[in-house]
């Protein structure tokens, strides 16, 4: 079981790469507008555009990539990343900045769902949601520390040098890869007409509306936090909302091995709701701010292992391409929540952001309260 936890760790290197990747444009955003000469809602797009190839792209390069080696597929994924978050720190211009946010979403695409899948193949349902937790704990590492140490170097060197501080963790993470992972084959390959049978499964759907209504409600918030948080302070509350996602993300996942999925999905959801509601008004003081932002990582992140829980649950032997659909839905939200940020930063003002994430939260817990449970395949052992 030791060698077993250190490569799920190493795994977690991988998805603190790619989760630095698509969350740090967030603490640079006020630059890349300057730079461009664009308003916040449009430089807001660079999310958008990441999200909806990371979501086109998740099943698609799945399928292509179906047949490789997984050590060998982390490894390439992320050093992809690395050359995207390179070419965001050359573009020249605001159209070649999006180009290479694709590219660097293809790789990504390719290291979260290949890495979670592998760690889920590792462990036996009673450890499986917090080995699924360590992995996924990496998106939340990026939050800790990917995020706030680029805002951090962007204050110093611009919004450039945080692009390149990201590639240089993908080429680290693509280094412990290589070197903790032993040769992994890949599982029985799966279709796109597979794919989309997945979603002939009632409680499948629900659980991804509930992953795409939740993200769209978080990334909504935290796409456009930039303008909200005051210079000084905001590496310091990125900082805290990391370290609560981290905290968050392994809560979950012990919460869902010990008291089963469903009730501690619904009160992170709840929590969730409360917190962004509360957030403007939280954030005029300096100890609300704090508690605040570290509260909402806690509970958002709280959410995702029990879902990913109850997903497998739902049919074990396709769990590769359960949590590949649940990616999508994900980064779906993601994109959605660039528009609807942009929309409501620009028409009405960014202060009204959290309430709108708020609401949708709502819609995302009451779709969770409704969701069917699974229903057993009879030809699956008791």
């Amino acid at each position: 079981m030791p060698a077993v936890t250190a490569r799920t760790y190493a795994l977690a290197t991988g998805t603190v790469a790619a989760g630095t990747s698509g969350y740090v444009v967030a603490a640079v955003l006020g630059g890349i507008a300057a730079r461009f000469d664009v308003s916040i809602a449009v430089a807001g797009q660079v999310i958008t555009v990441f999200a909806l190839a990371y979501a086109v792209g998740s099943p698609l390069l799945a399928v292509a990539t179906a047949g490789v080696e997984r050590r060998l597929l982390l490894v390439a994924a992320l050093l992809v990343t690395a050359l995207g978050n390179l070419g965001s720190a050359g573009a020249s211009d605001f159209g070649l900045l999006l180009a290479t946010r694709v590219v660097t979403a293809c790789g990504a695409a390719l290291t979260t769902p290949a890495a979670t899948a592998v760690a889920a193949s590792l462990h036996p349902p009673g450890t499986r949601a917090r080995a699924m937790a360590v992995v996924t704990g990496g998106l939340t590492a990026a939050t800790m520390l990917g995020v706030p140490a680029g805002r951090a170097v962007a204050e110093w060197g611009g919004y450039r040098a945080a692009f390149v501080l990201t590639a240089a963790l993908c080429v680290v993470a693509a280094v412990v890869v290589r070197v903790a992972i032993p040769v992994v084959e890949p599982g029985p390959a799966a279709g796109l007409r597979q794919r989309v049978e997945a979603l002939a499964d009632p409680p499948v759907r629900w659980l991804l509306a509930v992953s795409l209504l939740a993200c769209l409600a978080t990334f909504s918030v935290y796409g456009y936090l930039d303008p909200l948080l005051a210079a000084g302070s905001a590496p310091w509350l990125l900082l805290a909302y990391g370290v609560g996602a981290v905290v968050g993300n392994l809560l979950g996942g012990c919460a869902a091995d010990r008291y089963g999925p469903r009730g501690p999905l619904l009160v992170a959801l709840g929590g969730c709701a409360a917190v962004l509601a509360l957030l403007v008004a939280a954030l005029a003081s300096p100890v609300g701010a704090v508690a605040a932002m570290a509260a909402w990582g806690v509970l958002f992140w709280t959410f995702n292992p029990p879902l990913m829980a109850l997903l497998v649950e739902v049919r074990p032997e396709r769990a590769g391409v359960l949590l590949a659909l649940n990616a999508s839905a994900i980064y779906l939200g993601i994109a959605g929540a660039g528009v609807l940020g942009g929309a409501v930063a620009g028409g009405v003002s960014v202060r009204f952001v959290p309430l709108v994430g708020a609401l949708l939260t709502v819609c995302a817990l009451l779709v969770a309260a409704g969701a069917p449970a699974p229903v057993k395949d009879p030809r699956q052992p008791a």
